[in-house]
């Protein structure tokens, strides 16, 4: 602590974001990075834009990239709002949206930023328990509330809700934002953005980190009728008026656009997703049904620490959480069929897993 520190700083918990270590040959399977490379045509884009017009400001409203993202859901330009990743993005949605005078609802096992925004933001919470099953149900989210926010499908635990699911959790709250956090939504479930014409309270986020392989570039967007958008506008131009630069821009953009290799790319990794999830149920593992591009899994016989602390000694790297109620479990990323092999191998030599 400092004296010169104001005092909101003492009283915050600052989220943990994966380790990156260096180290050579290591299996980094905790950050649910992608395993395979950006479209060729956002590499193409970026190397085009990085000429002399790099000394301009960027387009502060980001209007191609808003233009291709409404085309490929649906919606209008104005109904779509872009961030520095999709961490901004909710940032701003706390600030914007999910701050009221009744408690903003979340599940208890979720994005551990959502607590972090909500005591940098004094947004007062009701954190809503996961089932035995580590599910949401939705009957405990029938309370009164501000807001609502929940990913989909949830992480860590990569179990999903379906479209109706999302659909009757908005219509039963029509006095209060309802935010779904579709981080992993493309390997595996239906996104919500079709329903943004009949729900005003409905606001859908989404990233280009994971399935459009651009978490270097930090890229995020949100969907929602006009009134949302105009909310997080207002905060972000109060904040910082130019979040994307221009490379992040059109390399967005190029990669909102091509189709064939996100639908290449997601397609392999949903299918060593389903190889890994059977090969660990066979070692003795108990592995949630996962809808994301990494698997939350832990063995009866052995702890979370214990499994994590092998692998790691191996160079494979995994994420672990010691919190109540997942403390065994970890949370896998998919990575390339190479890498998810030498994960097994090692827990395939483990004593109680073999």
């Amino acid at each position: 602590m400092s004296q010169y520190w104001s005092p909101i700083v003492s009283r915050l918990t600052p989220y943990v974001a994966g380790e990156q270590p260096r180290i050579q040959n290591l299996v980094k399977l905790n950050t649910n990075e992608n395993p395979y490379g950006p479209s060729a045509k956002a590499v193409a884009a970026i190397q085009a834009a990085a000429d002399d017009a790099l000394r301009l400001y960027p387009d502060p409203s980001a209007r191609a990239l808003r233009e291709a993202i409404a085309a490929r859901f649906g919606v209008q330009a104005d109904q779509v709002f872009v961030g520095n990743g999709s961490d901004e993005v909710l940032a701003h949605t706390f600030q914007a949206l999910l701050k009221h005078d009744r408690p903003l609802l979340y599940p208890d096992i979720t994005y551990s930023f959502y607590p972090t925004y909500s005591r940098l933001y004094d947004i007062d919470v009701v954190e809503i328990p996961l089932d035995e099953g580590f599910r949401i149900r939705l009957s405990d989210y029938d309370r009164p509330c501000g807001a609502i926010i929940i990913p989909n499908p949830n992480a860590p635990t990569g179990i999903g809700l379906a479209l109706p699911e999302i659909e009757a959790l908005v219509a039963a709250h029509p006095e209060a934002p309802v935010v779904v956090d579709e981080a992993y939504i493309d390997f595996g479930g239906d996104t919500a953005a079709s329903l943004i014409a009949r729900y005003p309270n409905l606001l859908v986020i989404q990233t280009l980190s994971k399935s459009r392989s651009l978490a270097g570039m930090r890229i995020g967007f949100a969907l929602g009728q006009r009134h949302l958008i105009d909310a997080l506008e207002r905060v972000k131009d109060s904040f910082n008026s130019y979040p994307l630069d221009r490379l992040a821009q059109v390399a967005a953009t190029a990669a909102i656009e091509d189709v064939e290799w996100f639908e290449t790319c997601r397609q392999k990794i949903i299918a060593t997703r389903n190889r890994v999830s059977d090969e660990l149920l066979a070692m003795g593992f108990e592995v949630l049904p996962s809808q994301a591009n990494f698997v939350f899994a832990g063995h009866p016989a052995l702890s979370g620490a214990e499994v994590y602390s092998a692998l790691r000694a191996e160079g494979v790297l995994v994420r672990h959480w010691n919190k109540p109620r997942i403390a065994d479990h970890l949370r896998i990323s998919i990575g390339t069929d190479a890498e998810c092999d030498r994960l097994l191998e090692v827990l395939k030599n483990l004593p109680a897993a073999g």
